[in-house]
């Protein structure tokens, strides 16, 4: 909800913002992510959301949200949405169409697969920016000693199969996957499943694989990016893998860095034509 003490009257008050100016990860014409936090609508109280394109088979892979709850409300297409409950240890999967939704509590682990091309999914969050810890960083991240030494497995072979993933997915498989021979195998009705072996390559531009303002350094396309209405409905662009820079509105803490402590309160910028805290 917004807060009474906001300036109003100031001229930087904003009540409207455009989501096709802040791409949070794009993959190719038909699968990306626009996202709206409190940095672009500075009259949000503690909601944010993330606008989802994606195809047939795309995934946004495996991630939990610390911080806030996801409601999933899907536009069009069909994807299912799957958690583990950790009160429970199931995995509950739900197919939802348009106009229908469905609900990750805070902190538990999920993912969404599109069944169809043309998935328009809309994930509205319970904070002003939520943060995510993606399922790439925790198998990248992890010493595949560890791993092995945890689960008594082949350290070799862990490296093996982990060596694939250099960078954060966040919409899998990545361009260029490969499983081998016969890469429909074992798929069965949950597309996206069994990505251990992807051999993907060219899978980002930038040369670096570390995320800007996620507690991470990188080099990012210096070109701007807007989307057009009509781009995702064009073929997708295969074998290019662009990575959009994070555009403030979705905080990101890799496993690998301690994450900051919760503070019950957060200041905002005065830019903002307010003075006050959440």
């Amino acid at each position: 909800m917004a807060t009474t003490y906001r300036d109003y009257t100031s001229p930087n008050t904003q009540f409207t913002y455009d989501m096709r100016n802040n791409t949070f990860f794009r993959k190719d014409a038909g699968n990306f992510i626009d996202s709206l936090g409190i940095q672009q609508l500075n009259t949000l109280g503690n909601t944010s959301l993330l606008d989802i394109f994606l195809t047939t088979g795309n995934v946004i892979e495996p991630h939990i949200h610390q911080n806030a709850s996801e409601l999933v409300y899907c536009v069009s297409g069909e994807a299912a949405v799957s958690i583990i409950n950790p009160f429970t240890n199931q995995l509950l999967t739900f197919h939802i169409k348009p106009r229908q939704v469905a609900n990750v509590p805070q902190g538990w682990w999920h993912y969404e697969i599109a069944l169809t091309d043309d998935t328009h999914l809309i994930a509205v969050f319970d904070a002003p920016v939520p943060e995510v810890i993606f399922g790439s960083d925790i198998l990248r991240l992890t010493p595949a000693s560890v791993w092995a030494h945890t689960y008594c497995l082949d350290e070799a072979k862990v490296k093996d199969t982990f060596a694939p993933i250099t960078r954060t997915v966040v919409i899998g498989p990545p361009l260029g996957c490969q499983r081998g021979a016969n890469p429909g195998a074992n798929q069965g009705s949950n597309p996206g499943a069994n990505q251990g072996t992807n051999q993907g390559t060219n899978q980002w531009n930038s040369p670096s694989s570390q995320l800007p303002h996620y507690g991470y350094s990188s080099q990012w396309p210096t070109s701007s990016y807007y989307y057009d209405a009509a781009a995702y409905a064009q073929a997708p662009e295969y074998g290019q893998y662009t990575h959009y820079p994070e555009l403030s509105g979705y905080t990101y803490y890799p496993p690998s860095q301690p994450q900051p402590q919760q503070q019950p309160q957060a200041s905002y910028p005065q830019q903002y034509g307010y003075a006050g805290t959440y």
